[in-house]
């Protein structure tokens, strides 16, 4: 009997690594049968079907980080945006001004955070989102244009105005790969004194911008980039800046319906893929004293039953104070923001792996249930949205070619629209000495903080003398017959208003860019021209507006102003 045990133990010895290399082969052979049955984002499956697959295989952390759109500082991504990326399947990324001074360098930037996210488990493409509203806010600078903006097309009033716009600026996102522009901006002009929104405003009446950010979304997404309407419900009635504090925007619920909503109807009607919601505190609808970001009345109530909106709703940056004072810490504003009913959460900078931004939402996915549920339900959202836009055959591409964006950058049709729409919103606001006829050996002073206006001036009085406001203005003025002064902001309006008080006899002729409401600051002088922008095309139709080269035709889109 020993023998035997000794012949098997010697038999089993022998067999062992036989064993051990067949469990080896084995479990390699379950793992593949595994990965061949996880869901992948390039199934040919139906998008909502497919969706809900990915988000019952995620992990609590893949669910998570699916909700999170972060930005990062420098042009070239950071080691820790890519492991946001590899190690937990970051949704979306921001770009901001401070990426994009390279057109080049972003693309590939994009291209490889797209290739990171191509390497993860389910192969989700990212977001790419930006602000490139046109105007005023144009976050993605170097090569792109620079465009007259939406209060520039609510002067001109056309609708194919705003379809173009939105067009052209998508156009040039595509080639570089951004794929989501937050922008619109349907925000009403009604409060004159707002810093934040003015020129970004279509204006101050519901139905026209409803009209016109509606105009802009379809061209927008003609050229394959997604559109977002903002700041639901509506950032246009406060002086206030939600980035500095929580503004509170005392109007009745009357005009809350009928006012401010009125826009956003409009663009959800037509199927409008996704809202921003605003850091802003109406009282009459929300008694709580909750941001409408963290209000599940105004996103699931009102926004999502009243309003029938099926789109992704995205919060504005969640780093502005006007979120986080409310909250208390940012880890609250982000559980807070989900809960209302938010799905995508926007960040400025890449949190660290391991702040708490992280880690407690993350632990109470874990004991809430219910929070645990409507961090899938967002990841499903998201997920669904992007297989049905990557799929559609009109979506921007992963990876743009970089060697073409110096022919697409800037769009050279885009450039000949945008300056036919700056001849468009020119605005004759008070017509003495227009069109302008120059005296023999007149002197001209040409007085402006920005260089493109200034050079636009020397195209057309190239005798003429400059001053940026702040060198010797005063000197120059008194040696000059006539001063055409570029009047942008309140500091622009206090040299002018000193100017005027000095040399009451000189004759002026003001150039208001961006917001026209300065002009009632210095109604003495009779010659002002409203132009919306401080792009070098805005100045070019200015000048040629001032001197016969075509009749202006735009009309002010704010009311009392003269």
């Amino acid at each position: 009997m020993r023998r035997k045990h000794l012949f098997a133990a010697v038999l089993f010895g022998a067999a062992l690594p036989i064993l051990l290399q067949v469990n080896t082969q084995l479990n390699a052979q379950a793992q593949t049968t595994a990965l061949k049955t996880l869901p992948d984002f390039y199934d040919a499956v139906p998008a909502a079907e497919l969706a809900s697959r990915i988000t019952d295989a995620m992990t609590d952390e893949e669910l998570l980080s699916q909700t999170f759109m972060f930005g990062w500082a420098g042009q070239a991504p950071t080691d820790l945006l890519m492991s946001w990326i590899t190690e937990r399947s970051l949704g979306s990324i921001k770009i901001f001004g401070w990426n994009t001074e390279d057109s080049v360098e972003l693309a590939k930037a994009i291209s490889l955070l797209q290739k990171k996210a191509n390497s993860t488990r389910f192969r989700i493409p990212l977001f790419v989102a930006t602000d490139q509203e046109g105007g005023w806010i144009r976050h993605v600078k170097g090569r792109t244009s620079e465009t007259p903006g939406n209060l520039a097309i609510g002067a001109s009033g056309y609708p194919i105005d705003a379809y173009y716009e939105g067009f052209y600026i998508a156009r040039e996102l595509s080639a570089l790969g951004i794929n989501l522009n937050f922008a619109p901006t349907v925000d009403l002009y009604t409060n004159h004194e707002s810093s934040i929104i003015g020129p970004r405003s279509f204006g101050q009446s519901p139905e026209a911008a409803g009209i016109l950010a509606r105009a802009f979304m379809q061209g927008s997404k003609k050229a394959g980039v997604l559109t977002t309407a903002k700041h639901f419900p509506g950032h246009g009635d406060t002086a206030l800046d939600s980035h500095g504090k929580l503004p509170s925007i005392a109007i009745s619920k009357e005009t809350f319906y009928n006012r401010e909503l009125v826009p956003f109807q409009y663009l959800i009607e037509a199927d409008v893929p996704a809202i921003m919601t605003g850091h802003l505190h109406f009282p009459a609808v929300s008694e709580h004293g909750e941001p409408a970001s963290f209000s599940q009345y105004l996103l699931q109530t009102v926004l999502r039953g009243q309003l029938g909106f099926k789109g992704l709703v995205i919060t504005d940056d969640m780093m502005m104070h006007g979120a986080i004072r409310y909250a208390g810490t940012i880890a609250k504003a982000v559980q807070l923001a989900l809960e209302a009913g938010n799905d995508i959460i926007e960040s400025s900078t890449t949190p660290r792996l391991y702040d708490t931004f992280w880690t407690e939402n993350l632990q109470r996915m874990q004991t809430n249930e219910a929070f645990r549920l409507r961090v899938k339900d967002a990841a499903y959202r998201i997920i669904e949205a992007k297989l049905r836009y990557f799929k559609s055959g009109n979506a921007v591409p992963l990876y743009p070619d970089i060697y073409t964006i110096p022919e697409k950058l800037p769009d050279a049709e885009g450039q000949a629209f945008f300056l036919s729409l700056a001849a468009r919103a020119v605005t004759v606001v008070r017509g003495k000495y227009i069109p302008y006829t120059t005296k023999t050996g007149e002197k001209i002073l040409l007085a402006g903080s920005y260089s493109a206006f200034l050079q636009a001036g020397l195209k057309r009085f190239p005798a003429a003398q400059t001053s940026n406001l702040s060198d010797g203005i005063f000197t120059k003025t008194a040696a000059s017959d006539t001063v055409i002064f570029c009047l942008s902001n309140d500091s622009s309006l206090k040299v002018l208003q000193q100017l005027y008080k000095a040399y009451p006899k000189k004759r002026y002729i003001i150039f208001s860019c961006l917001s026209p409401v300065f002009l009632s600051g210095i109604p003495e002088i009779p010659t002002a021209i409203a132009l919306y922008s401080y792009a070098p095309v805005s100045f070019t139709a200015g000048f040629g507006a001032l001197l016969g080269d075509f009749k202006p035709q735009g009309h002010l889109p704010l009311d009392g102003i003269n």
